[in-house]
Protein backbone atom coordinates (compact mmCIF):
# COMPACT_ATOMS: atom_id res chain seq x y z
CA UNK A 1 0.00 0.00 0.00
CA UNK A 2 1.58 3.60 -1.03
CA UNK A 3 0.13 6.38 1.42
CA UNK A 4 1.08 10.17 -0.90
CA UNK A 5 1.32 13.33 1.83
CA UNK A 6 1.45 16.60 1.07
CA UNK A 7 0.20 19.99 2.48
CA UNK A 8 -3.69 20.90 3.56
CA UNK A 9 -2.85 23.56 0.77
CA UNK A 10 -0.40 24.58 -2.11
CA UNK A 11 -0.36 27.66 -3.47
CA UNK A 12 1.47 28.45 -6.59
CA UNK A 13 1.74 31.96 -9.41
CA UNK A 14 2.94 35.20 -9.73
CA UNK A 15 1.99 37.42 -7.18
CA UNK A 16 0.95 34.78 -4.88
CA UNK A 17 1.79 36.64 -1.65
CA UNK A 18 0.67 40.43 -2.41
CA UNK A 19 -3.09 38.66 -3.28
CA UNK A 20 -3.27 35.90 -0.29
CA UNK A 21 -6.06 37.45 1.00
CA UNK A 22 -7.82 36.04 3.88
CA UNK A 23 -5.42 33.06 3.67
CA UNK A 24 -3.53 34.55 7.39
CA UNK A 25 -6.73 34.87 9.44
CA UNK A 26 -7.57 31.16 9.11
CA UNK A 27 -4.21 29.98 10.64
CA UNK A 28 -4.03 32.19 13.96
CA UNK A 29 -4.00 35.76 14.78
CA UNK A 30 0.14 36.70 15.69
CA UNK A 31 2.54 35.22 13.04
CA UNK A 32 6.34 34.44 14.00
CA UNK A 33 8.00 35.41 10.85
CA UNK A 34 11.06 33.28 10.75
CA UNK A 35 13.72 34.60 7.83
CA UNK A 36 17.20 35.58 7.39
CA UNK A 37 18.51 38.98 7.70
CA UNK A 38 19.26 39.62 4.16
CA UNK A 39 15.45 38.66 3.01
CA UNK A 40 14.49 40.19 5.93
CA UNK A 41 15.00 43.43 4.60
CA UNK A 42 13.79 42.26 1.27
CA UNK A 43 10.73 43.89 -0.49
CA UNK A 44 9.31 39.93 -0.03
CA UNK A 45 9.17 40.70 3.97
CA UNK A 46 7.43 43.93 3.49
CA UNK A 47 5.08 42.36 0.31
CA UNK A 48 4.18 39.84 3.34
CA UNK A 49 3.84 42.71 5.85
CA UNK A 50 1.60 44.49 3.57
CA UNK A 51 -0.62 40.97 3.28
CA UNK A 52 -0.94 40.41 7.08
CA UNK A 53 -1.64 44.32 8.19
CA UNK A 54 -4.43 44.35 5.39
CA UNK A 55 -5.53 40.88 6.82
CA UNK A 56 -5.10 42.43 10.39
CA UNK A 57 -3.07 39.33 11.49
CA UNK A 58 -0.04 40.83 14.02
CA UNK A 59 3.39 40.07 13.49
CA UNK A 60 6.79 39.55 14.95
CA UNK A 61 9.97 39.31 12.54
CA UNK A 62 12.79 36.98 13.34
CA UNK A 63 15.54 38.05 11.04
CA UNK A 64 18.66 35.89 12.21
CA UNK A 65 18.33 32.57 10.68
CA UNK A 66 21.95 33.02 9.29
CA UNK A 67 23.16 29.97 7.33
CA UNK A 68 21.57 26.51 8.25
CA UNK A 69 19.97 26.33 10.97
CA UNK A 70 21.31 25.03 14.53
CA UNK A 71 20.10 24.27 18.02
CA UNK A 72 20.63 27.83 19.67
CA UNK A 73 18.95 29.25 16.77
CA UNK A 74 15.88 27.01 17.20
CA UNK A 75 15.90 27.49 20.90
CA UNK A 76 15.90 31.34 21.02
CA UNK A 77 12.79 31.24 17.88
CA UNK A 78 10.98 29.02 20.40
CA UNK A 79 11.28 31.71 22.89
CA UNK A 80 10.67 34.49 20.88
CA UNK A 81 7.33 32.62 19.83
CA UNK A 82 6.15 32.13 23.35
CA UNK A 83 7.27 35.69 24.90
CA UNK A 84 5.05 37.28 22.13
CA UNK A 85 2.25 34.86 22.23
CA UNK A 86 2.55 33.65 18.77
CA UNK A 87 -0.04 31.16 17.42
CA UNK A 88 1.42 30.74 14.17
CA UNK A 89 4.66 30.89 11.72
CA UNK A 90 5.49 31.56 8.42
CA UNK A 91 8.99 30.59 7.25
CA UNK A 92 10.08 32.71 4.43
CA UNK A 93 13.27 32.10 2.51
CA UNK A 94 15.46 29.45 1.70
CA UNK A 95 15.88 25.98 2.75
CA UNK A 96 17.30 27.36 6.40
CA UNK A 97 14.32 29.48 7.72
CA UNK A 98 11.44 27.09 6.21
CA UNK A 99 13.11 24.29 8.16
CA UNK A 100 14.18 26.37 11.29
CA UNK A 101 10.27 27.77 11.03
CA UNK A 102 9.00 23.74 11.66
CA UNK A 103 12.00 22.86 14.17
CA UNK A 104 10.20 25.86 16.26
CA UNK A 105 6.83 25.17 15.76
CA UNK A 106 7.70 21.99 17.20
CA UNK A 107 9.98 23.19 19.87
CA UNK A 108 7.30 25.90 21.09
CA UNK A 109 4.83 23.26 22.16
CA UNK A 110 6.94 19.90 23.02
CA UNK A 111 9.06 19.56 26.52
CA UNK A 112 12.78 18.66 26.52
CA UNK A 113 15.46 19.35 23.79
CA UNK A 114 15.06 19.33 20.19
CA UNK A 115 17.95 16.87 20.38
CA UNK A 116 15.46 14.55 22.12
CA UNK A 117 13.37 13.93 18.63
CA UNK A 118 16.17 13.04 16.34
CA UNK A 119 14.97 10.32 14.46
CA UNK A 120 11.77 10.31 15.97
CA UNK A 121 8.50 10.16 14.35
CA UNK A 122 7.13 13.53 16.11
CA UNK A 123 3.25 13.33 16.33
CA UNK A 124 1.92 16.42 18.44
CA UNK A 125 -0.20 19.02 17.61
CA UNK A 126 1.95 21.66 16.55
CA UNK A 127 0.98 25.28 15.81
CA UNK A 128 0.31 26.11 11.68
CA UNK A 129 2.86 27.01 9.76
CA UNK A 130 3.28 28.67 6.36
CA UNK A 131 6.03 28.22 4.14
CA UNK A 132 6.92 30.55 1.43
CA UNK A 133 10.70 29.77 -0.58
CA UNK A 134 12.76 32.44 -1.84
CA UNK A 135 14.74 29.41 -4.05
CA UNK A 136 14.32 26.68 -6.24
CA UNK A 137 15.65 23.64 -4.81
CA UNK A 138 14.96 22.17 -1.12
CA UNK A 139 11.75 21.70 -1.16
CA UNK A 140 10.98 21.79 2.76
CA UNK A 141 7.50 23.80 2.01
CA UNK A 142 6.29 20.73 1.08
CA UNK A 143 7.99 17.46 3.51
CA UNK A 144 7.57 16.67 6.83
CA UNK A 145 11.61 16.88 7.09
CA UNK A 146 13.23 19.51 8.96
CA UNK A 147 17.14 19.37 9.17
CA UNK A 148 18.85 21.05 12.62
CA UNK A 149 22.38 21.12 13.26
CA UNK A 150 23.46 20.33 16.76
CA UNK A 151 26.51 22.74 16.80
CA UNK A 152 27.94 20.89 19.74
CA UNK A 153 28.55 17.82 18.15
CA UNK A 154 29.24 18.81 15.20
CA UNK A 155 26.54 16.53 13.68
CA UNK A 156 22.69 17.58 11.66
CA UNK A 157 19.30 15.66 13.47
CA UNK A 158 16.84 14.81 10.89
CA UNK A 159 13.48 15.64 12.77
CA UNK A 160 10.68 13.79 11.06
CA UNK A 161 6.64 13.61 11.11
CA UNK A 162 3.58 14.30 9.58
CA UNK A 163 3.37 17.20 12.07
CA UNK A 164 6.05 18.95 10.54
CA UNK A 165 3.97 19.43 7.89
CA UNK A 166 3.29 22.77 6.69
CA UNK A 167 -0.17 23.72 6.99
CA UNK A 168 0.15 26.06 3.56
CA UNK A 169 3.23 26.22 0.97
CA UNK A 170 2.84 29.47 -1.01
CA UNK A 171 5.03 29.23 -4.09
CA UNK A 172 5.63 32.90 -5.48
CA UNK A 173 6.93 32.59 -9.23
CA UNK A 174 8.70 36.46 -8.81
CA UNK A 175 10.20 35.50 -4.65
CA UNK A 176 13.52 34.33 -6.64
CA UNK A 177 13.96 36.35 -9.59
CA UNK A 178 17.27 37.78 -9.32
CA UNK A 179 18.74 34.73 -7.16
CA UNK A 180 22.70 35.12 -7.55
CA UNK A 181 23.98 32.40 -9.73
CA UNK A 182 25.66 30.37 -7.40
CA UNK A 183 22.69 29.70 -5.09
CA UNK A 184 20.53 29.07 -8.29
CA UNK A 185 23.11 26.10 -9.41
CA UNK A 186 23.09 24.63 -5.27
CA UNK A 187 19.75 24.85 -5.05
CA UNK A 188 18.91 23.48 -8.51
CA UNK A 189 20.88 20.62 -7.83
CA UNK A 190 19.42 19.68 -4.75
CA UNK A 191 15.94 19.40 -6.06
CA UNK A 192 17.54 17.36 -9.01
CA UNK A 193 19.20 15.19 -6.45
CA UNK A 194 15.81 14.89 -4.51
CA UNK A 195 13.83 14.12 -7.90
CA UNK A 196 16.58 11.36 -8.66
CA UNK A 197 17.15 10.19 -5.53
CA UNK A 198 13.38 9.35 -5.04
CA UNK A 199 12.93 7.97 -8.32
CA UNK A 200 15.65 5.54 -7.47
CA UNK A 201 14.65 4.57 -3.80
CA UNK A 202 13.56 1.04 -2.48
CA UNK A 203 10.41 3.48 -1.19
CA UNK A 204 9.31 4.96 -4.78
CA UNK A 205 5.96 5.07 -5.68
CA UNK A 206 4.17 5.46 -9.00
CA UNK A 207 2.77 9.39 -7.59
CA UNK A 208 6.12 10.37 -6.67
CA UNK A 209 7.99 8.46 -9.92
CA UNK A 210 5.57 10.69 -12.28
CA UNK A 211 6.60 14.26 -9.88
CA UNK A 212 10.06 12.96 -10.41
CA UNK A 213 10.36 12.27 -14.21
CA UNK A 214 8.53 16.15 -14.84
CA UNK A 215 11.01 17.52 -12.46
CA UNK A 216 13.73 16.06 -13.57
CA UNK A 217 12.76 17.61 -17.26
CA UNK A 218 12.08 20.57 -16.05
CA UNK A 219 15.31 20.70 -14.14
CA UNK A 220 18.14 19.93 -16.56
CA UNK A 221 16.30 21.95 -19.19
CA UNK A 222 15.68 25.18 -17.16
CA UNK A 223 18.30 25.18 -14.54
CA UNK A 224 20.84 26.51 -17.15
CA UNK A 225 18.69 29.34 -18.09
CA UNK A 226 18.25 30.74 -14.61
CA UNK A 227 21.92 29.81 -13.84
CA UNK A 228 22.65 32.25 -16.89
CA UNK A 229 19.97 34.69 -16.42
CA UNK A 230 18.58 35.52 -12.92
CA UNK A 231 15.68 37.42 -14.59
CA UNK A 232 14.47 35.07 -17.37
CA UNK A 233 10.85 34.54 -15.50
CA UNK A 234 10.49 31.48 -17.84
CA UNK A 235 13.11 29.69 -16.77
CA UNK A 236 12.19 30.77 -12.56
CA UNK A 237 8.62 29.73 -13.05
CA UNK A 238 9.59 26.13 -14.59
CA UNK A 239 12.41 25.85 -11.08
CA UNK A 240 10.00 26.70 -8.52
CA UNK A 241 7.29 24.34 -9.79
CA UNK A 242 10.24 21.60 -10.07
CA UNK A 243 11.59 22.33 -6.82
CA UNK A 244 8.20 21.64 -5.31
CA UNK A 245 7.54 18.51 -7.21
CA UNK A 246 10.90 17.04 -6.08
CA UNK A 247 10.11 17.92 -2.33
CA UNK A 248 6.69 16.50 -2.86
CA UNK A 249 8.87 13.65 -3.92
CA UNK A 250 11.11 13.23 -1.06
CA UNK A 251 8.25 13.50 1.42
CA UNK A 252 6.85 10.39 0.09
CA UNK A 253 9.78 8.38 -1.53
CA UNK A 254 12.87 9.47 0.46
CA UNK A 255 16.22 10.30 -0.35
CA UNK A 256 18.98 8.03 -0.84
CA UNK A 257 22.72 7.87 -0.24
CA UNK A 258 23.79 11.36 -1.78
CA UNK A 259 21.79 13.03 0.86
CA UNK A 260 22.80 10.70 3.55
CA UNK A 261 26.47 11.60 2.60
CA UNK A 262 26.15 15.31 2.03
CA UNK A 263 24.58 15.99 5.36
CA UNK A 264 28.10 15.27 7.42
CA UNK A 265 29.99 17.20 4.91
CA UNK A 266 27.42 20.05 5.34
CA UNK A 267 28.04 19.92 9.28
CA UNK A 268 31.78 19.53 9.48
CA UNK A 269 32.80 21.57 6.55
CA UNK A 270 29.66 24.38 6.58
CA UNK A 271 29.34 23.40 3.19
CA UNK A 272 25.72 24.85 2.00
CA UNK A 273 23.32 21.86 1.59
CA UNK A 274 22.60 22.00 -1.93
CA UNK A 275 26.49 22.27 -2.52
CA UNK A 276 27.43 19.61 -0.78
CA UNK A 277 24.77 17.25 -2.61
CA UNK A 278 26.08 18.53 -6.12
CA UNK A 279 29.58 17.61 -5.35
CA UNK A 280 29.07 14.28 -4.10
CA UNK A 281 26.68 12.98 -7.40
CA UNK A 282 29.26 11.87 -9.95
CA UNK A 283 30.98 9.74 -7.29
CA UNK A 284 27.61 8.59 -5.75
CA UNK A 285 25.35 8.10 -9.07
CA UNK A 286 27.91 6.79 -10.86
CA UNK A 287 28.60 3.82 -7.80
CA UNK A 288 24.91 3.45 -7.88
CA UNK A 289 24.30 3.48 -12.12
CA UNK A 290 24.38 -0.58 -12.38
CA UNK A 291 22.16 -1.18 -9.45
CA UNK A 292 19.79 1.85 -10.43
CA UNK A 293 20.28 0.86 -14.53
CA UNK A 294 16.62 0.23 -15.46
CA UNK A 295 15.41 3.31 -13.77
CA UNK A 296 18.12 5.39 -14.65
CA UNK A 297 17.58 4.35 -18.60
CA UNK A 298 13.81 5.59 -18.36
CA UNK A 299 14.69 8.75 -17.01
CA UNK A 300 17.12 8.84 -20.09
CA UNK A 301 13.82 7.60 -22.31
CA UNK A 302 11.62 10.47 -20.85
CA UNK A 303 14.42 13.02 -21.63
CA UNK A 304 14.67 11.57 -24.75
CA UNK A 305 18.07 11.27 -24.98
CA UNK A 306 19.73 8.38 -28.22
CA UNK A 307 20.77 5.29 -26.44
CA UNK A 308 21.49 1.97 -28.33
CA UNK A 309 20.20 -0.31 -25.27
CA UNK A 310 19.30 -0.22 -21.24
CA UNK A 311 23.26 0.04 -20.70
CA UNK A 312 23.58 2.92 -22.93
CA UNK A 313 20.88 5.21 -22.07
CA UNK A 314 21.58 4.68 -18.27
CA UNK A 315 25.16 5.58 -19.03
CA UNK A 316 24.17 8.36 -20.67
CA UNK A 317 21.84 9.66 -18.64
CA UNK A 318 24.83 10.06 -15.38
CA UNK A 319 26.88 11.72 -17.82
CA UNK A 320 24.36 14.38 -19.17
CA UNK A 321 23.93 15.10 -15.23
CA UNK A 322 27.58 15.51 -14.91
CA UNK A 323 27.74 17.47 -17.67
CA UNK A 324 24.67 20.04 -15.74
CA UNK A 325 27.52 20.18 -12.86
CA UNK A 326 30.15 20.86 -14.91
CA UNK A 327 28.29 23.88 -16.51
CA UNK A 328 27.50 25.18 -13.50
CA UNK A 329 30.70 25.63 -11.84
CA UNK A 330 30.21 23.32 -9.29
CA UNK A 331 33.59 22.72 -7.60
CA UNK A 332 35.53 19.35 -6.20
CA UNK A 333 35.45 19.27 -2.01
CA UNK A 334 39.15 19.80 -3.01
CA UNK A 335 38.68 22.87 -5.05
CA UNK A 336 36.54 24.58 -2.60
CA UNK A 337 39.13 24.74 0.20
CA UNK A 338 38.75 21.82 2.21
CA UNK A 339 41.86 20.68 3.88
CA UNK A 340 42.68 17.28 2.59
CA UNK A 341 44.19 15.87 6.00
CA UNK A 342 41.35 16.96 8.04
CA UNK A 343 38.50 15.46 5.41
CA UNK A 344 40.28 12.69 5.29
CA UNK A 345 40.47 12.62 9.71
CA UNK A 346 36.68 13.10 9.79
CA UNK A 347 35.79 10.07 6.93
CA UNK A 348 34.91 7.50 10.09
CA UNK A 349 32.64 10.38 11.63
CA UNK A 350 30.63 11.09 8.68
CA UNK A 351 30.61 7.40 7.67
CA UNK A 352 28.88 6.70 11.10
CA UNK A 353 26.81 9.96 10.64
CA UNK A 354 25.61 9.05 7.12
CA UNK A 355 24.06 5.65 7.98
CA UNK A 356 22.63 6.53 10.97
CA UNK A 357 20.60 9.08 9.14
CA UNK A 358 19.18 5.95 7.38
CA UNK A 359 18.96 7.77 4.30
CA UNK A 360 21.66 5.17 2.42
CA UNK A 361 19.13 2.44 3.43
CA UNK A 362 16.85 3.74 1.04
CA UNK A 363 19.44 3.60 -1.82
CA UNK A 364 18.78 0.36 -5.07
CA UNK A 365 21.75 -1.53 -3.11
CA UNK A 366 23.20 -2.22 -0.25
CA UNK A 367 26.23 -0.08 1.46
CA UNK A 368 28.43 -1.38 4.41
CA UNK A 369 30.77 1.52 6.32
CA UNK A 370 33.77 0.68 4.11
CA UNK A 371 31.63 1.36 0.55
CA UNK A 372 30.87 4.81 1.84
CA UNK A 373 34.46 5.73 3.53
CA UNK A 374 35.64 4.85 -0.02
CA UNK A 375 33.39 6.95 -1.72
CA UNK A 376 34.20 9.64 0.61
CA UNK A 377 37.70 9.44 -0.28
CA UNK A 378 36.59 9.39 -4.04
CA UNK A 379 34.64 12.21 -3.73
CA UNK A 380 36.95 14.39 -2.23
CA UNK A 381 38.70 14.78 -5.88
CA UNK A 382 34.86 14.02 -7.72
CA UNK A 383 36.45 10.56 -8.97
CA UNK A 384 34.35 7.75 -9.67
CA UNK A 385 35.23 4.03 -8.91
CA UNK A 386 36.86 3.63 -11.87
CA UNK A 387 38.71 7.15 -11.76
CA UNK A 388 36.93 8.15 -14.70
Amino acid sequence: MFQFTTPEKILMGDNIVANAVGVFPKLGKHALIVTGPHVGKSTMVATLERTLDNDRVRYTVLDDILGEPTVGMITHGARIYKDNNCDFLIGLGGGSPLDAAKAIAAMAVLPGAISDYRGIAIEADLPPVVCIPTTSGTGSEVTKYTIITDEHNGDKMLLLGESLLPRVAMIDYSFSNGCPPSITAATGLDALTHAIEAFISVKAQPLSDALALSAIKRIMRYLPKAYRDGADRDARREMAIAATQAGLCINNSSVTLVHGMSRPIGALFHVPHGLSNAMLLRTCLSDMEQAARHNFARIATYLRLQAVDEIDASEKFVAEVDSLVDKLNVPSLKDYGIDEAEYMDAIEKMTHDAIKSGSPSHAPKEYTAAAIQELYRLAYRRETVNND
